[in-house]
């Protein structure tokens, strides 16, 4: 290898010579020097070149050219990453340069095809990152996403808190009480990592309240930014014990990917007073491993949907049943289903499009990042404008925000006044290092099984897979990797004789076929979402639904409260049975002639006749 250039006069700090007349070097230059603040000088050579006789006047037209105070002169990309080795973390790419076979040749030949094109280069960056190259500050965006959080805990604390009695309270359908004492009686202690709850100390129905309570109050002073990271603590806590003590209805993807979200906002948001005081820029970190969670559930997504085989998702059928066979269709869904199939196969390839497509933009430069946030956004929309899926599709759109940076918003969202001092601080950099390694070893394990299902992982990261379940905070994500192409419903019937039933009305799955399917989102009944999940199997493999008729046999005001209508006035019927019906989506002759929404028929019995002796 030649030895490497030699100045006689080298600079007391590193020096970058480059261009001064060339736009494209002074834009990168001027990011480059945010980055590298003062460790590293620079100069266009035309101004600098006199001082260095050495340096061949032909070097400064080709390439950057980097100045050692060893008085080493080096040019090109090794120049480049010379440079950026100076600014804190930068020292990757000349380390790549210097060790790893090829790079060295590989990063030459891509600078020489850069510099002798920068003309076009420098279209491409604009087109790329816009007029300016310089790193983007996201203060605004993470104060928005920390508050759109603090509303997705709202809507969930809420949502839970009016159906927690009626699902698990002491009178619930699953009490909690008791899966907590059949728990310890086989474990022969109390099993605090493997079942993380605050119900341990207490199952009792005001202890529901007070868990759901307290995610409230959290959730309101993190939308107010008021204790931000403290707040966002309490609502985790808060809703990993509910998840926990929720058993089956609480298993859904967007609990897990609430908790997943809670904790990384958690080491997001400042330790301090006042969201709007708070130290700038975020952690890059804390908001890589947001970003990177945001291309796991999008990706995943897509990915599940082919990858389980399903044939209407890989003949790109599959949105001609969706909208009718969804868990709990809103009314704009009927119109949808109507739309003609190739609008339907369109959309199937627009939703891969996205799915698939857009996530790999969220690393990519700014703009780019910018369609990546559009592309997920807009599915969201539509997701939200003809489905009812809780809080999950506001919740994805908290993380997409992160994908924009300070330049989109007002400058009054922006960073604190200079004058104005900080409140709070970062965490630890160890400690967020730490979570880091944890998830990200955890989860990309998850990626690769989802994408190569290998025989075998590292015991190591078995090991710290396993330790870390319990808290439901690194998860798989991808709805309907199989799509529905029927609609059986379930409907309970109560009957004094067993020649007279009555049917048990739910408050938002279909049931009478006049009633308008309507919007419930961001709340999620989730009796009625278990029910739409029991109708698609067997009662043996939904004993809960067991558990619901006993309490429907009892009369249990908190269950009834879950349902629209009590056929028996509270007092509890002597029988009750289920009955499997196929529901379809009238036509819009049959609609406008009789206002139906739905047809059904009767397929047979789910559950036979119980009788509350057969209980006894």
């Amino acid at each position: 290898m030649a030895e490497p250039l030699r100045v006689a006069a080298p600079p007391p700090r590193p020096l970058l010579l480059f261009d001064g007349d060339c736009g494209f070097c002074r834009v990168w230059v001027h990011r480059w020097k945010a980055r590298t603040g003062d460790a590293v000088d620079y100069e266009p050579s035309q101004a600098a070149a006199a001082r260095f006789p050495e340096i061949p006047a032909g070097a400064f037209a080709r390439a950057v050219v980097l100045v050692l105070p060893s008085g080493e002169v080096f040019e090109g990309a090794r120049a480049a990453f010379g440079a950026l080795a100076a600014a804190p973390g930068g020292g990757a790419l000349l380390a790549a340069y210097r060790r790893i076979p090829g790079f060295a040749p590989a990063a030459e030949l891509a600078y020489g095809l850069i510099a002798r094109h920068r003309r076009g280069a420098s279209a491409l960056t604009r087109l790329l990152w816009g007029r300016s190259v310089e790193k983007p500050g996201y203060e605004a965006a993470s104060r928005l996403f920390l508050r759109l959080v603090g509303v997705c805990y709202l809507a969930a604390f809420v949502s839970l808190w009016v159906q927690a009695a009626g699902l698990v309270g002491s009178q619930g359908i699953l009490p909690v009480g008791e899966f907590l004492s059949a728990v310890r009686s086989q474990a022969g202690r109390v099993p605090w990592f493997e079942l993380p709850t605050l119900c341990w100390l207490s199952s009792s129905d005001a202890f529901l309240n007070a868990l759901c309570a307290a995610g409230t109050a959290g959730a309101l002073l993190a939308i107010i930014g008021l204790l931000p990271a403290w707040s966002l603590v309490v609502c985790w806590v808060s809703y990993l014990s509910l998840s926990v003590a929720g058993q089956v209805f609480l298993q859904f993807q967007w609990d897990a990917l609430l908790l997943e979200t809670g904790l990384l906002a958690i080491l997001l948001a400042p330790r301090g007073l006042r969201l709007w005081r708070a130290p700038a820029p975020p952690s890059p970190l804390v908001l890589f491993l947001l970003r990177w969670l945001l291309f796991r559930l999008m990706f995943s997504s897509g990915f599940v949907k082919l990858g389980s085989g399903d044939p209407a998702w890989r003949s790109l059928a599959a949105l001609r049943y969706h909208y009718e066979t969804q868990p709990l269709p809103p009314w704009t869904a009927w119109y949808m289903y109507r739309l003609p199939a190739s609008f339907q196969t369109f959309s199937c390839v627009v939703l891969f499009a996205i799915e698939l497509g857009a996530p790999f933009l969220i690393f990519a430069p700014r703009r780019l990042r910018h369609v990546a946030f559009g592309a997920l956004v807009f599915l969201q929309l539509v997701i939200i404008a003809t489905g009812n899926y809780a809080f999950f599709n506001l919740l994805t759109i908290a993380l997409c925000v992160l994908l924009l940076d300070d330049g989109v918003f007002p400058a009054r969202w922006k960073r604190r006044p200079e004058s104005a001092p900080p409140h709070g601080r970062r965490w630890p950099g160890p400690l967020v290092v730490l979570v880091a390694a944890v998830i990200l070893t955890v989860s990309g394990a998850q990626m690769i099984a989802m994408l190569f299902r290998p025989q075998s992982f590292p015991r190591p990261v078995v090991a710290v897979a396993r330790a870390i379940a319990p808290l439901r905070s690194v998860s798989t994500y991808g709805l309907f990797a199989v799509m529905t192409t029927s609609r059986p419903e379930i409907e309970i019937q109560g009957s004094d004789d067993r020649v007279t039933w009555r049917p048990y009305e739910f408050r938002w799955k279909p049931g009478d076929v006049m009633r308008r399917p309507r919007f419930v989102a961001p709340h999620q009944p989730r009796l009625d979402w278990q029910m739409w999940f029991a109708a698609l199997d067997s009662a043996e493999r939904n004993p809960w639904i067991l558990a619901l008729v006993a309490r429907l046999l009892e009369g249990s005001p908190p269950v009834l409260r879950l349902l629209r209508t009590d056929p028996f006035g509270g007092r509890p019927p002597r029988y009750i049975r289920a009955v499997l019906y196929d529901y379809h989506f009238t036509d819009a002759a049959t609609r406008r002639r009789t206002g139906a929404w739905w047809r059904r028929e009767e397929t047979g019995l789910y559950l036979p006749v119980i009788s509350r002796e057969m209980l006894r």
